[in-house]
């Protein structure tokens, strides 16, 4: 019986992913938003006060809708099996070429739960 549950919880969890989309971001600009990985351009950081009126809109999307609303994510972090973050840098961060760790870039976070799903996001200097 364990066996049967757990093949189906996969298949259902394939079959929510090969049907996500992309998500309706406002009046966030989605190609700079892609364009600006690591927050090098400071594009991203043109849309903060849209991105925030429109945040809580992506609680218990998807994270294959995440990723095709806002392109891959800058860095992943997996906390355990129950959690991870997608980071998204809307400053510049130690990635970007010439720039110097002096504090910790603004950006957003997408805390994941253990089904990929959007629980918590944030905007923060702080890491998880």
């Amino acid at each position: 019986m364990n066996k049967v549950l757990i093949s189906a919880l996969f298949i259902y969890l394939l079959f929510l992913q090969a049907c996500s989309s992309a998500m309706d971001a406002g009046a966030v600009n989605l190609d700079n938003w892609k364009a600006d990985r690591y927050g090098c351009k400071g594009l991203r950081l043109q849309d903060l006060e849209k991105f925030r009126a429109i945040k809580n809109d992506f609680l218990g999307a998807d994270n294959q809708s995440i990723i095709k609303t806002f392109g891959r994510p800058d860095r992943v972090e997996l906390v355990d099996k129950s959690q991870s973050f997608f980071f998204y840098f809307l400053e510049p961060s130690e990635a970007c070429e010439g720039v110097e760790k002096e504090k910790e870039p603004l950006r957003v976070l997408f805390r994941m739960n253990a089904i990929s799903k959007v629980s918590e996001v944030t905007i923060t200097t702080l890491n998880p």
